[in-house]
């Protein structure tokens, strides 16, 4: 059976008219009847009845109408979803934290040359709860994200691996007064503790600091004030003078020159060095993910 025959059946139980009917499945008339004949011939049954002066779908014919419309769905979603699938691979899809969609992702992917800047990419920007859950359910192929030794990725490294892409600092900044001197400054004391504008637990860096910063030595005295997984809004914050934040030294590099607006807020001993990663699965990808990530380990290696 040819399925176009469904076709030719549900456009004729539309219109109720082979002439009508031949038009909309754009077919001559005869050759529309010819393949009306040879559905019913399939089915064993007469679908139409045309004993009367205005056609009729028989019985039969409405149990095949309901077959169609099934099959027809059937079909078209198995062509959406291939569809889907087909540009799924011609794409490369990256789940990244918020602060490096912003400051690094764009030059790194233009820094690894045409081969890759020229690919259809797909960035989905989003904390880093959000993003181990997009690498685990396979709806991206990479994850761009800060990493620190002393705070856990949550996905298993049976199933993942990554390669360190460069490093980064995540430092204390408050607003900068006339004079260059931060208005806020750590440690803070019991009496003056120091506003804090800090990232929420979904965020990779909140994981960070949580679990590196109450190692620091002296005693850190903050008064939480403002929570955020977006690195841009702490340090709009910051530079309202709302308090300070610990934010990527990528991020405030343009505001600490002289003429910046932001200033230190404690001395080096209160900066995280941290890198900066691209995790993938360790099972193999789609052909253009395999040569994304060769391209990738061959310019670390420049």
């Amino acid at each position: 059976m040819d399925i176009a025959w469904l076709s030719d059946l549900r456009a004729l139980a539309e219109t109720l008219n082979f002439s009508r009917a031949a038009e909309l499945r754009n077919i001559t008339q005869p050759a529309f009847g010819r393949r009306i004949r040879a559905l019913e011939e399939w089915s064993g049954a007469p679908l139409v009845d045309r004993s009367t002066h205005r056609l009729k779908i028989t019985p039969a014919g409405e149990i095949m109408l309901s077959a169609a419309k099934d099959v027809v769905q059937r079909l078209e979603r198995a062509k959406h979803e291939l569809d889907q699938a087909r540009a799924a691979s011609a794409t490369l899809t990256f789940a990244a934290t918020h602060a490096l969609s912003f400051t690094f992702f764009p030059g790194w992917v233009q820094s690894l040359g045409s081969s890759t800047t020229t690919v259809p990419i797909r960035l989905l920007s989003d904390n880093m709860n959000e993003c181990e859950k997009m690498m685990a359910e396979g709806r991206a192929q990479f994850l761009l994200c800060h990493h620190h030794p002393d705070s856990e990725i949550r996905l298993h490294e049976t199933d993942f691996k990554h390669v360190e892409l460069a490093s980064d600092l995540l430092v204390p900044v408050a607003m900068r007064t006339e004079t260059g001197a931060p208005i806020h400054r750590l440690p803070g004391t019991p009496e003056e503790p120091v506003p804090h504008i800090a990232f929420d637990e979904k965020s990779g860096m909140g994981r960070i600091l949580a679990a590196t910063i109450p190692a620091r030595p002296g005693h850190l005295r903050l008064a939480p004030v403002f929570t955020s997984h977006l690195a841009m809004v702490l340090k709009a914050l910051v530079l309202e003078g709302k308090g300070v934040a610990w934010i990527p030294e990528s991020l405030a590099n343009s505001e600490l020159g002289d003429d910046g607006k932001l200033a230190l807020a404690g001395d080096d001993e209160w900066a995280v060095a941290v890198k900066i990663v691209l995790i993938r699965p360790r099972a193999r990808m789609t052909e253009l993910a395999e040569q994304f990530w060769s391209t990738v380990m061959l310019a670390r290696k420049r």
